[in-house]
């Protein structure tokens, strides 16, 4: 029998009195792979995380991980690692104490404290207390939090709020080293840019509802629907793919819009000897994307 994904939602609803806040939701992400969830305000998102946490009981179907609710897991904190928009610190802690106290009660050695307050670059920061924490510190320590029991999955809510462009970075390469030891990583946020940088695949929900689920490579490609061509012979090139019956448009900074995939306006520029400086799929970006499958419900997703 195979084994079930370390996380799958399977037909998920979550009604509050009148409002369907997610409706029949299904998707499921795979081992070592990131999966970005974004949605516009209201989509249901958040309630779906927290349906995946155990922090809401759901209507109808099921939020599960490694096949089993999260309040049946033998031990979560191994399991599953969370930071969650609404995380909180007590602000007299130090960093270092924080991370302690929540070993302690998990039975955590002290020793992985110190080992994560490395990994996250908070080492010089440990003895401070939280709240003269950045915003982006306090992101940091988050995920020192999610990772003390050295778990294979992560549910991470807008990880990168407050980082700065460097910060930013520094959480791609973290994530994508985590993903390459075989984690499998859920991670919301807003700055859709950016999450086309960091994620394998997309989940996008509108209404409560999948309107998307694909790596993002697929996704953007399919969505643009022509090829970027750039020729020093353009006229000729134009003439050539018009006698085969192909639409060509330019695009307004010297490059022409294809109606046929790169294959083929490759051919019929190989057949009339024609030079190409660029050729390739123009897809569209994950926020034209993410605005075109929602309907434009929201410009920034939450």
């Amino acid at each position: 029998m195979a084994e079930p994904p370390p996380i799958e939602i399977r037909s998920l609803t979550k009604r509050f009195r009148r409002v369907l806040a997610v409706d029949d939701l299904s998707f499921a992400v795979e081992r070592g792979r990131i999966t970005g969830f974004v949605g516009p305000n209201g989509a249901g998102k958040t309630t779906t995380l927290r349906a995946l946490l155990g922090l809401v009981a759901p209507t109808g179907g099921e939020a599960l991980v490694f096949g089993r609710p999260y309040r049946e897991l033998d031990d979560p904190i191994r399991q599953v690692g969370t930071v969650l928009e609404t995380s909180t610190f007590h602000p007299g802690r130090s960093g270092r104490n924080h991370l302690r106290t929540v070993a302690t009660a998990a039975g955590i050695p002290r020793s992985r404290v110190e080992e994560l307050l490395e990994l996250v670059d908070l080492a010089s920061a440990a003895k401070r207390r939280v709240g003269g924490y950045s915003l982006g510190m306090r992101q940091r320590l988050g995920l020192a939090a999610a990772l003390l029991g050295d778990p294979q999955v992560l549910v991470l809510d807008e990880p990168a709020n407050g980082l700065d462009p460097e910060g930013i970075r520094w959480l791609r390469n973290f994530l994508r080293g985590l993903a390459e030891e075989g984690r499998t990583i859920l991670v919301s946020s807003h700055v859709l840019a950016e999450l086309a940088q960091t994620v394998d695949d997309v989940a996008i929900i509108a209404k409560g509802r999948l309107v998307a689920h694909a790596p993002v490579g697929t996704l953007t490609a399919r969505a643009g629907g022509q090829t970027r061509v750039r020729s020093p012979q353009a006229g000729a090139l134009r003439e050539a793919l018009a006698g085969e019956g192909i639409d060509v448009s330019p695009l307004g900074d010297g490059a022409l819009g294809v109606s046929a995939p790169p294959q083929r306006v490759g051919e019929v520029a190989a057949a009339k000897g024609i030079v190409l400086h660029e050729l390739r799929a123009d897809a569209s970006s994950l926020e034209e994307i993410f605005l075109e499958l929602t309907g434009g419900d929201a410009a920034v997703p939450r």
